[in-house]
């Protein structure tokens, strides 16, 4: 077998040498073939990327939906509370709290002229995500600005010289009744403002951290505390709870 298949190379190899211009036309034909296959690749992979590019630009030219869904998964809130209970009774004797978002402080913040812009003579939101909010069950004093016992959706507004800032009390009926999110705050209509301190704190925190701080032997006076980065605004609140 190996012997017969010798012979037949060697048939092809005198058949070349005795017919070289039939030789070189069978691999001219080999070469034309082989370009004819490449060619094709490329008009091939070229009308793949065509294809592509049009569906992207016909993606890009769809009209966008009128209503879209957002939302997060299971963000982070703080929650800060202050309650009272009443011993010869055995049962709850008032309680208001403040649950919120918490914001990452960010770099760029630190740059005054970017932080100004941001804020001042602006409604600006406070937390992250759903509103902060304040849900009490009695009515307090905050800052000398009476506050009706109930919820309301809570923002800050910083004034036009970016000396004060002010703590913004929303009517949540209203703010529903208009879909307004806690993203668009400035839609909102504000019911109460009450003014608060500016600090500069010797920390910095890293996420926005709210604090209702109080002295065990003085029920009525409570401290609201906002921290974020190194600003912290502060504001008195009286409750109206006796000892007795």
């Amino acid at each position: 077998m190996s012997q017969a298949l010798g012979e037949m190379e060697g048939i092809d190899q005198s058949l070349a040498q005795q017919y070289p211009e039939e030789n070189k036309g069978w691999h001219f034909l080999e070469k034309e073939k082989a370009m004819k296959s490449k060619t094709a690749k490329i008009l091939f992979g070229m009308a793949v990327v065509m294809g592509l590019v049009s569906a992207l630009q016909a993606q890009e030219n769809k009209p966008r939906p009128k209503i879209i869904a957002f939302g997060s998964d299971s963000p982070e809130r703080g929650t800060t509370r202050v309650g009272y209970w009443n011993n010869e009774k055995n049962m709850g004797a008032g309680q208001f709290a403040i649950d919120y978002g918490r914001p990452v402080w960010r770099k760029e913040y630190e740059d005054t002229a970017n932080f100004d812009k941001m804020t001042r003579g602006k409604v600006y939101r406070l937390g992250s995500n759903f509103w902060t909010t304040l849900d009490s069950d009695m009515p307090l004093t905050i800052a000398g600005k009476s506050i009706p016992a109930g919820m309301w959706y809570l923002g800050l507004h910083r004034s036009e010289d970016g000396a004060t800032w002010s703590l913004v009390f929303i009517d949540p009926a209203k703010a529903r009744a208009a879909h307004v999110d806690a993203s668009e705050i400035e839609r909102a209509p504000i019911a109460f403002k009450a003014p608060m301190t500016v600090e500069q704190a010797a920390e910095s925190k890293d996420k926005l951290t709210i604090d209702l701080a109080f002295q065990k032997g003085n029920l009525k006076d409570v401290t609201l505390k906002i921290a974020w980065g190194k600003m912290q605004l502060s504001a008195p609140i009286q409750v109206p709870i006796s000892a007795s």
